[in-house]
């Protein structure tokens, strides 16, 4: 819209709302909206241009690999090898773009998961609260905020609740920022001083309020100084920069072996072309073809099937953490129940009214059916549950559970929120204090304040000097305080959250909220445990994972859903605020006897990330699950950062490695399982694509050493790597989740990619495929009496077919010989049909065999290559039948103390 010479930040209320052709109460119109999103477009940043697809493909070029390749080109040409230097280019050339395909393929992957987070914003449309995408404002719209926001846009501030918002990104400023709704005076103060305006990609940490949009997408102040950005770097991951060092650390070291074999070879007066050849053989050999490129694919993909289970991880990173994740430390409200809330119960001086969920709206106590207007009590809590309130029943309902279910409860009794506040205008609102664990909100009724609140039943009772009854108020003594904490801790010891109602009369709107007041009822709400969520906890356990639940609610509360989902905790009551407050002064004993407790109730925030910390001082790697803006520093500090896509704020899904879409906590361990298949598929195809590389380092080095014919050609090394490197270990990459995925231990979150264990199977595989290959051309170069060149041939189809045979070791000792986590990968079988008729075409198509020098082979040359194939495949299935058999189940696993590193 047009502007007048003032900045919003200089008007009022009113001459922004006029200039934005907006209203305060309604907001704007569909068609508003229509007309001004056509003019200003989508409320988003110009992104960052995503990686060119020529930048992928030089980053090929880049790399030791490449370097290789082009020295032994060099060698072959230097020394007269006119063919094979110019097939070791077209290998390059082969390499470059297999690399190039994969990368381009993983790199689109991670842009489209990165697109799939969107911000919602609650505004105010047509006069009802809408749920909408960030990218859907338009200037002249209402936004509400709420503590736990991201600002979406450019907003003038019309209300503010004790609004403070977290300017840092935009300003540095590291303190919140308190917010107002009066125009400023000065023309152009710095924007950290713009208090009554809300910037885009900044957050509300406290109270609530509405802002109407000014600017939108590259017209924010955000959007002026990513101008100044041109695009960011782009991280790798710790698992990528290892395995990158990883590839690097084995071409040397085979590259020093090359050197020490033809070094001894010429010094012994062997033929230095042979020595050259063998040479440039090792040096293809030792090229781990797109070794990192696989391992980011195999994440990327990982990534996306984990997407589309619901939960979205936001960096690469948190794949490894998922896997070494030993213990969740997760709340109760909507990640173990279905966060669907109901007032069950509502306690009034008069006597407890249990609410049917079905059938008559009426209200019954001791079976006997009540109205509003017989009780003024009844009547002063449900008034009481809908004014302290800011969710929303207009067309969805919109806001917090707790805060429907009082909504609802009240629409039961024909009071309609809408219609209170024409009654009673709010004027004032002291948002929910985690630490008061209270809100409140005042509302103008003649020349007084009605004051509304809600809270814990506790700190709602301390605050309380009188309650209601039937003969009104009446002062509160003891021995009443002593009966509403009694029946209090009775409900929540059914499983109900407990909330207080109260209320009180001021002359001052500014007036302290929380003393003096009087005590109208207590509600009991119910939220179900989440189906199958008891199973769930069970697989966690079983995995080896700890489960430990804290939550804002009462002890007795928490140990009721507890016991029902199977968390019983030895029959230990939860741990309270008063014992975590000693926290930093308990000895080590101490604190671990406290951090065998798997349930803690009355926790706040600042709890939660002193449990997190001290939990990972000894030694576990957690996972925290949070949705509220206090959650922000515990989901950082956690190792991995779980936040609800649902319920969470956006102050907590920016700050967490994961975000779960249906916010349930099955979805987390589904998380994990993927988590630990895709760390187990790179550690299965590093293991394979190493074994392989390494059977044809000892077979040519042992042929060398003896001064016998090298029994593979460079080019028929290249083409070998071509056929069975790059195809079998993307297909293994993209392995589903084998069977007893979560009947495992987690990874160690400080064991390497590749441990001992791994190290002697790549040796052991590596020997019996060069054993076998050396066999097969022994007995045809001596016994069968074969030409050198068919003995090769010989040779050569015994290493390509034995590596294709290679992809089945790679199950688990654990799986079936038959139908396993290998044979049921479908992109297995088609890598190996591709070998297969690759190797055919280089038998029987004569351009192909005169380039590799391959002979057609005879029957008995087929009959030994097949056969000799089968050998390591054959071997290797024995001993891991033999594993299994020998294998002992292993001991129970103890919960109280994390893995010994």
């Amino acid at each position: 819209m047009s502007r007048t010479m003032a900045e919003p930040y200089q008007q009022s209320v009113e001459q922004v709302l006029e200039e934005q052709k907006s209203s305060k109460e309604t907001g704007l119109s569909q068609a508003g909206v229509h007309h001004r999103r056509h003019h200003y477009g989508a409320n988003r940043l110009r992104q960052a241009a995503s990686l060119p697809t020529w930048r992928i493909l030089i980053n090929q070029l880049e790399s030791v690999v490449v370097i290789l390749l082009l020295s032994a080109a060099a060698a072959a040409a230097l020394f007269g090898r006119t063919i094979e230097a110019l097939a070791i280019g077209a290998a390059l050339l082969v390499n470059t773009l297999i690399g190039f395909g994969m990368e381009l393929r993983a790199t689109r992957a991670m842009e489209s998961l990165q697109r799939m987070g969107k911000t919602i914003v609650r505004v105010r449309r047509d006069g009802s609260v809408q749920q909408i995408s960030a990218d859907a404002l338009v200037p002249g719209d209402i936004v509400l905020l709420e503590a736990g926001d991201m600002i979406a846009a450019d907003l003038r501030l019309i209300e503010s609740n004790r609004l403070q918002c977290d300017e840092a990104a935009l300003t540095g400023e590291s303190l919140a920022v308190d917010k107002t709704t009066d125009p400023l005076a000065e023309p152009a103060p710095p924007l950290a001083e713009r208090k009554n305006m809300a910037f885009k990609g900044t957050a509300v940490t406290e109270g609530s309020g509405a802002g109407v949009v000014v600017s939108t997408g590259m017209d924010t102040e955000l959007g002026h100084i990513s101008d100044l950005v041109e695009q960011a770097e782009q991280s790798i991951t710790p698992l990528e920069k290892r395995l990158d060092a990883l590839g690097r650390r084995l071409i040397w070291f085979t590259l020093a072996i090359a050197v020490v074999v033809a070094g001894s070879g010429f010094l012994a007066g062997k033929d230095l072309i042979l020595m050259v050849e063998t040479t440039i053989a090792m040096t293809i050999a030792a090229v781990p073809e797109g070794l990192p490129v696989v391992a980011t694919l195999a994440l990327a993909q990982g990534m996306r099937r984990m997407a589309r289970r619901n939960a979205v991880v936001k960096r690469l990173s948190a794949v490894e953490a998922l896997g070494a994740a030993n213990l969740i430390f997760t709340d109760k409200t909507g990640t173990l129940t279905e966060n669907h809330m109901t007032v069950a119960r509502l306690l009034l001086a008069r006597g407890t009214l249990t609410i049917e969920q079905e059938g008559s709206n009426g209200f019954n106590i001791d079976h006997e059916s009540i109205t509003p207007a017989e009780a003024p009590e009844l009547l002063a809590a449900l008034e009481i549950g809908a004014l302290c309130n800011n969710a929303s029943l207009q067309k969805n309902a919109v806001g917090d559970p707790t805060e429907i279910a009082f909504l609802e409860l009240a629409v039961r009794a024909d009071i309609d929120r809408d219609v209170l506040l024409g009654k009673y205008p709010e004027v004032r609102e002291v948002s929910f204090d985690p630490d008061v664990r209270m809100m409140a909100t005042f509302h103008k009724h003649g020349c007084e304040y009605r004051v509304a609140v809600k809270g814990a039943p506790e700190a709602v009772l301390d605050a309380c000097r009188y309650e209601l009854t039937t003969e009104g108020k009446i002062p509160l003594d003891d021995e009443h305080r002593q009966y509403w904490s009694t029946r209090s801790e009775e409900l929540a010891a059914e499983g109900l959250r407990m909330l207080m109602l109260a209320q009180k009369t001021v002359d001052d709107e500014q007036a302290n909220p929380y003393e003096n007041l009087t005590l109208v009822g207590l509600a009991g709400l119910r939220d179900p445990p989440r189906a199958g969520i008891r199973e769930t906890i069970a697989i966690c356990q079983a995995a080896g994972i700890r489960v430990v639940m804290g939550t804002g609610d009462h002890a007795a509360t928490a140990r009721a859903i507890a016991t029902e989902i199977g968390l019983a905790d030895h029959g230990r009551d939860p741990v309270g605020t008063d014992q975590l407050r000693a926290l930093d002064k308990l000895n080590e004993d101490e604190r671990n006897q406290l951090l065998d407790h798997s349930v803690f109730s009355r926790i706040s925030p600042e709890q939660k990330l002193d449990l997190i910390r001290s939990y990972q001082e000894a030694g576990w790697v957690v996972g925290m699950t949070g949705d509220g803006v206090n959650d922000a520093p515990g989901l950082k500090k956690a190792d991995i950062g779980i936040a609800m896509g649902q319920r969470g704020t956006a102050v907590a899904q920016e700050a967490a490695d994961m975000v779960l879409k249906d916010d349930s906590f099955h979805t987390i361990v589904v998380a994990i399982e993927h988590g630990r298949t895709i760390f187990q598929n790179i550690r299965r195809f590093i293991v394979y694509l190493l074994s392989g590389n390494l059977g044809e380092i000892m077979a040519i080095s042992a042929a060398a050493l003896v001064a016998a014919p090298l029994p593979l050609l460079p080019l028929q090394i290249l083409y070998i790597n071509f056929v069975t490197d790059v195809m079998p270990a993307l297909a293994l990459g993209l392995s589903r989740s084998e069977a007893g995925v979560l009947r495992q231990p987690p990874r160690d979150p400080g064991e390497p990619i590749l441990t001992r264990r791994h190290w002697v199977a790549i040796g052991g595989y590596g020997a019996l495929i060069a054993t076998s290959v050396l066999c097969a051309f022994s007995i045809a170069l001596v016994w069968l009496q074969m030409e050198p060149a068919s003995a090769v041939t010989v040779s050569f189809l015994t290493f390509g077919f034995a590596r294709l045979w290679h992809v089945f070791n790679m199950r688990s000792a654990n799986s079936p010989v038959i139908v396993n986590e290998i044979t049921s990968n479908a992109f297995v079988w088609i890598s190996i049909i591709i070998g297969t008729a690759l190797l055919l075409a280089a038998a029987y198509l004569p351009v192909i065999a005169e380039v590799l020098s391959v002979h057609t082979p005879s029957s008995e040359g087929w009959l030994l290559s097949l056969s000799f194939s089968f050998v390591p495949l054959i071997i290797v299935q024995l001993m891991k039948i033999g594993a299994s058999v020998r294998q002992e189940p292993p001991p129970p696993r103890q919960t109280a103390a994390p893995p010994s590193r």
